[in-house]
């Protein structure tokens, strides 16, 4: 598989920003946000009737009549004075030529998940990086983004595209903010090699496992009644098996603690637009204290999980202003005296019923969609095409990895 770049350019938006546009503050949220290059790929079939010249002009031109109206991301982040300056400098725009086939970054089945990143011009962010951080938007931002790109190349027209507001530091000014920004989950420790593989849980394994997290199951002790979703029990397995996973290599079982953000659009008291671009979700920490074995069965983690994502929903809801918001969302968990050296803690992160497989660029909906290897630890989850199953990107510690992929409940429901 070769990658050959055949030209890189800037895309500047076909309208200049106007002056009174140029500076636009970050909000207190994007500064608590850990700037991580976030990346995910869109496959498409080849359609012999499409001449590839005309496709890159489409899409060149399209891309800068779209950032006419998303212009900050056509700017640059100046982090000490906490906004970015607007400046029409334009995005990264590359075209490349592929000598391979998508089958052969698919193994019988398995992903080589290293080759992805040929695809992609960083593996992190840094403030260099001329393209999304999520120091400035996050998952939904990202994706809103790409269909309104995906919408004016098509043909719709600009006018179709749905207008953005970047108006979050008018309800969360940026201030002074200390917060744990180096959490161990995502803090890329030099001596840490990671690795990153795709797990498949397709739609029968998830209705197993709901089964089970309901007490559906042939165990007439567990819970009838709680209704969990496909990211709770795929989040709650996946937590049990790296639980199990610590266990093994410390010899005992160890806390642990799980972090999913938690989209705040439309769930606060605060009149902020469903359209608004930039940080605006929560993470919901569910805590495993490390008790006991019982403690790690799935019906008791998939509550864990579900009852913390529901808690932070209502604490979302209670706030009347900005700053109260603010301090719901940097109130993060202290482990007391020297426990959260001995608590494990697991980044999530979830893309599912994000609309990732409607970007029709004029040559059809994408056939896959994939993430690509991260060099910290994180998991994240993504639909399968058909929208019932999901696709959960781990990277891990490879010691931890080759643990991880032999676990009886990864083996036992992964396709």
């Amino acid at each position: 598989m070769k990658v050959q770049i055949l030209s890189r350019k800037f895309i500047k938006p076909a309208t200049p920003t106007p002056p009174h546009l140029r500076s636009c503050r970050i909000s207190a949220l994007d500064q608590i946000t850990l700037p991580i290059y976030v990346a995910f790929i869109q496959y498409y079939h080849v359609h012999g009737d499409h001449d590839d010249d005309q496709k890159g002009e489409r899409l060149e031109k399209s891309l800068s009549e779209v950032l006419t109206l998303y212009y900050p991301l056509a700017g640059r982040y100046i982090k000490k004075n906490l906004l970015l300056d607007c400046n029409d400098q334009g995005v990264e725009y590359s075209a490349a030529q592929v000598s391979g086939e998508l089958a052969q970054v698919l193994l019988q089945g398995e992903v080589e998940a290293k080759l992805l990143n040929l695809f992609v011009p960083f593996a992190m962010e840094s403030e260099t990086t001329p393209w999304y951080s999520f120091k400035s938007t996050d998952g939904i931002s990202m994706t809103t983004f790409f269909n309104a790109w995906a919408t004016a190349c098509r043909g719709a027209g600009i006018n179709e595209v749905i207008r953005p507001s970047f108006d979050l530091a008018s309800f969360f000014p940026p201030r002074e903010i200390t917060v744990p920004l180096d959490l161990p989950s995502l803090h890329a420790k030099k001596s840490k090699a990671v690795t990153t593989k795709r797990f498949v849980f397709n739609g029968t394994a998830i209705s197993r496992l709901k089964d089970i997290a309901r007490g559906d199951a042939d165990d007439p002790t567990l819970p009838k009644s709680q209704q969990y979703s496909r990211v709770v029990v795929v989040t709650a397995l996946m937590w049990k098996a790296l639980i199990g996973v610590a266990q093994a290599r410390h010899g005992r079982l160890r806390p642990s603690l799980v972090r999913h953000p938690v989209n705040m659009r439309g769930r606060t008291a605060l009149p902020i637009p469903d359209n608004s671009c930039g940080n605006f979700c929560v993470d919901a920490n569910a805590r495993f204290g490390g008790e006991s074995e019982s403690k790690m069965e799935l019906h008791v983690l998939a509550g864990l999980v579900d009852g913390a994502i529901r808690n932070r929903v209502a604490d979302c809801l209670k706030p009347q202003n900005g700053d109260d918001l603010v301090s719901v969302v940097t109130n993060f968990p202290r482990e007391p005296g020297g426990e959260r050296d001995e608590t494990d803690m697991i980044k999530f992160s979830s893309w599912c019923r994000f609309p990732i497989y409607e970007a029709d660029f004029g040559w059809g909906k994408p056939i896959w969609v994939s993430g690509v290897h991260k060099p910290v630890e994180i998991v994240t989850l993504m639909d399968t095409k058909d929208g019932d199953g999901i696709e959960a990107w781990a990277s891990l510690d490879e010691k931890d990895m080759l643990l991880f992929q032999k676990h009886p409940d990864i083996i036992a429901f992964t396709s």
